[in-house]
């Protein structure tokens, strides 16, 4: 007889995003390597920006590091659904998750590989003179500095571990990307006639967006004016530090 398989109960859609975000910040939370593999990402993006790698070059990295993720997050997956499946040793068990370690490895190795042939090439057609020419790719600065605002609050919010990716917690995800394009769009408009009513108006949504948060009783004052200082802060720092 064919057992039963278990159902989730019908959700909104943002209750999916909670549930999918929910099993990132687990494997945060858990796994060492997870946590490895996040700080990496964060550097390399770093780094693309200190050498203004090209937009086809930051799409192979951003690739890159998203395979190394998946495959992290399958792997402990994996694993979980075997150690609940198994109470006693399983060679087949162990081979199981041979082969998930080692999708993990395949993916690390092929974005140390295409980390090495973007950065070398980059490092080693400018020489000492890197710091000098990074002046372009503003679309690639946002983007960057998006993703890690993102990261941050995913890791701030495994590591208080207070509410849910969406829904409550430190700090407010929405405030900070909202301020995160806030201060983006600012920096990009340096030099333009009509700067501060454009910054002005950037903001104003940016501030409906956390106003929003708190009057629904998702997030307290706090947790939104930590995170709109949080995506605020790192967008600054980083079009600062690379301008």
């Amino acid at each position: 007889m064919t057992r039963p398989r278990p159902t989730r109960p019908s959700s909104s859609l943002l209750e999916s995003f909670n549930f999918a975000f929910e099993g990132i910040i687990h494997v945060l939370r858990t796994q060492r390597n997870m946590r490895i593999h996040f700080a990496a990402a964060v550097i390399v993006l770093i780094g693309a920006l200190a050498i203004n790698v090209s937009r086809l070059e930051l799409i192979a990295l951003l690739l890159a590091i998203a395979f190394v993720l998946i495959a992290e997050m399958i792997n402990t997956a994996i694993e979980g659904a075997i150690d609940v499946a198994t109470t006693s040793f399983d060679p087949m068990a162990k081979l199981a998750k041979d082969i998930a370690a080692g999708a993990v490895l395949i993916a690390t190795i092929n974005a140390v590989a295409i980390g090495y042939m973007v950065f070398s090439g980059e490092i080693g057609g400018r020489g000492g003179g890197v710091l000098d020419r990074i002046r372009t790719a503003p679309a690639e600065k946002t983007i960057v500095a998006l993703v890690v605002v993102v990261i941050a609050v995913i890791a701030t919010k495994a590591y208080t571990g207070r509410g849910r990716p969406l829904r409550g917690g430190l700090p407010s995800g929405h405030a900070a990307v909202a301020f995160a394009a806030w201060m983006a769009l600012t920096w990009l408009l340096s030099g333009y006639e009509h700067r501060f009513l454009a910054s002005t108006l950037a903001f104003i949504p940016a501030l409906l967006v956390a106003q929003t948060r708190v009057e629904a009783g998702i997030h307290s004052a706090l947790e939104v004016t930590y995170g709109g200082l949080l995506g605020a802060l790192v967008t600054l720092v980083l079009f600062q530090a690379f301008a």
